[in-house]
């Protein structure tokens, strides 16, 4: 064929050569080729589990029982708070807090029931009498896809130890001590509270709480699929170390009628609020601390437990005060007990400043004692007047004003002393009858407690001493004690003070039986419609025992110490003295003359 457009010429292919045979396969050889890949792998392995046993081994072991260790502090027992003759004031109980793992409960089941019970609904059934709860209740609580739930609080050890034997590994119990306080209100504002975490909330229970808490320890065990202990399985831990038991001065049968008393008196009075103090002068013990309107520490939500009002809330003393003036006046020897003088019911000072009586009279003949009898501020300023100005100052802080006293309670205020040099014209023979100068009820009976001990203060303070967890007593340091005025001067004092309560304006806060000596106060507040009546006193006045203070805020019924007052502390001072087994007074008072011709 001639090739021409579009004519095709065919092309003969050539096939490739034949490839030559391939040799048949060796098994001998694949055989020890897998067997060596077999002997590699093996090897690796080998390798592998030598270096995990021989060099892992342990922190693997360790890993894996780490994961299957449950851990539960184990809370120290609480110390004690009791009184003076060791009865409890404050007390820790046994109780638990019941939890739930819902995801493992809803897997439960009780075979052995009839019908079987399972689930949260079956497990509700069995506790709930326990537990004294409706079933559909604790059902709801129980049923959930939470791994921990609270399910109930305060579970009694008797409750525990039935819900227990029930089997139910996913229902657990922590435990959780509850502090209790048996008597109620009683010192409740003085004690405080422990929150659910077992910490001290307010009072001592705050301000002594590392002490009281002791150490926690921990409980380790080794733990089944279902949470459950296993028998024979890995326990460690530590044990907890207990609190120290703290005993107070206070005496609770007399804090109870102190209670009673003031919370009677505000009632009757109409009074916002009133306080008790209660000391003994010679050791600063302090016996007894009521404030009215006390709120129960087992219940705090009920009320406010801030502390006690008698140590954080100020006022102007009044008339209380003048026996200050006087000791100092008799100390530097401005005046005698018998010393004369022609008292106005108004007195003008040197600088213009007119100061006058309670009630309206004509000139009075009283000698130093009948002023304070009688409570004269004009006679008192009289008196006052020639004692240096910063000397006035010195002696009111000698006796404790403007400065904390250092009571083992929180928010203890210092009260209001301003330097003598702040003083203006007025204040400066104001702060000689009690107004421009501001205290606490415990500062202000202290000052009668130090007239009562021979003119020496001692701190006041309400913890008598420690004891451990084993038993052995660990005494406080003694208190404080500083000389303020001359014996000789204090006993003057007092005898003067014994005429306020025969003569004066005290005739109500007398005891059958027993020398008194005190004094009554009546002081405005810085709101003029306020006032603080008071009547701060000392039983038996020939053998000192007790220092009492009864405070009065803005009572309606009277606004005068000598009368709302002065006989609750007739009534409370003659109950301690009983309580104290104190003897009737012996001899009869001396007094030196209040009136002169």
């Amino acid at each position: 064929l001639v090739p021409g457009a579009g004519t095709r010429v065919p092309v003969r292919r050539v096939p490739p050569p034949p490839a030559p045979p391939r040799e048949p396969a060796d098994p001998h050889r694949r055989q020890a080729v897998l067997t060596v890949l077999v002997l590699v792998l093996l090897t690796v392995f080998a390798g592998r589990l030598v270096y995990i046993q021989g060099f892992q081994g342990e922190a693997i072991a360790a890993k894996a029982l780490q994961d299957r260790l449950s851990y539960a502090e184990l809370i120290a027992a609480r110390g004690q708070i009791t009184d003076a003759h060791g009865k409890p004031l404050a007390t820790s109980v046994e109780r638990y807090t019941m939890h739930v793992n819902q995801r493992e409960l809803a897997k439960w089941k009780d075979r052995r029931s009839d019908p079987p019970l399972a689930g949260p609904a079956g497990a509700a059934a069995k506790i709930a009498p326990i537990l004294n709860m409706d079933p559909a209740e604790l059902g709801a609580v129980l049923t959930g896809d939470a791994q921990y739930r609270v399910v109930q609080r305060d579970v009694l050890p008797a409750q525990v130890r039935a819900i227990r034997d029930l089997k139910i590994y996913s229902i657990g119990f922590d435990p959780t001590p509850k502090r209790v306080y048996p008597n109620g209100i009683v010192a409740g504002n003085l004690l405080g509270w422990v929150n659910r975490e077992g910490q001290g909330a307010s009072g001592l229970e705050a301000l002594l709480d590392e002490r009281l808490a002791g150490t926690s320890g921990v409980a380790v065990w080794e733990r089944g699929r279902l949470g459950q202990e296993i028998p024979g399985g890995y326990q460690d831990g530590t044990s907890p170390q207990a609190g120290d038991s703290v005993q107070l001065t206070l005496l609770n049968d007399l804090q109870f009628y102190a209670q009673e008393a003031i919370d009677a008196r505000v009632a009757e009075t109409g009074a916002s609020s009133g306080v008790i103090v209660v000391l003994d002068p010679r050791t600063g013990e302090l016996l007894a601390l009521a404030d009215s309107g006390a709120v129960d520490p087992n219940q705090p939500s009920a009320g406010n437990l801030r502390g006690s009002s008698a140590i954080s809330d100020v006022f102007e003393p009044g008339s209380t005060a003048k026996v200050v003036t006087m000791a100092a006046a008799l100390e530097l020897g401005l005046t005698t007990p018998t010393t004369p003088y022609e008292v106005p019911y108004q007195y003008t000072t040197a600088n213009e400043q007119t100061f006058k009586d309670s009630h309206e009279h004509a000139g009075l003949q009283l000698t130093t004692t009948g002023v304070l009898a009688e409570s004269s501020n004009t006679g008192t300023v009289m008196i006052g007047q020639d004692i240096p100005q910063q000397v006035r100052h010195d002696y009111l802080a000698k006796f404790g004003f403007g400065a904390q006293l250092g009571i083992e309670l929180p928010n203890e205020s210092k009260g209001l002393l301003h330097a003598s040099d702040d003083w203006d014209g007025r204040t400066k023979y104001a702060v000689l009858f009690g107004q421009g100068v501001s205290v606490t009820a415990l500062q202000a009976t202290s000052v009668f407690a130090t007239i009562a001990n021979d003119g020496v203060r001692v701190q006041p303070h309400l913890i008598k001493g420690w004891t451990s967890a084993d038993g052995t007593p660990a005494p406080v340091a003694p208190p404080v004690s500083t000389q303020v005025v001359s014996p000789q001067t204090a006993d003057t004092v007092l005898t003067m003070l014994e005429s306020a309560v025969d003569e004066g304006t005290g005739g109500n806060a007398a005891i059958p039986g027993y020398r008194v000596a005190g004094k009554t106060g009546t002081a405005q507040k810085f709101n003029p419609n306020g006032i603080t009546a008071s009547f701060i006193g000392v039983a038996p006045a020939d053998d000192p025992r007790i220092a009492v203070g009864v405070f009065l805020q803005d009572p309606r019924s009277s606004e005068w110490g000598g009368t709302v007052a002065a006989p609750v502390f007739s009534d409370v001072a003659g109950f301690a003295l009983q309580e104290l087994g104190v003897a009737p007074s012996g001899v009869p008072a001396q007094l030196f003359p209040t009136t002169w011709e």
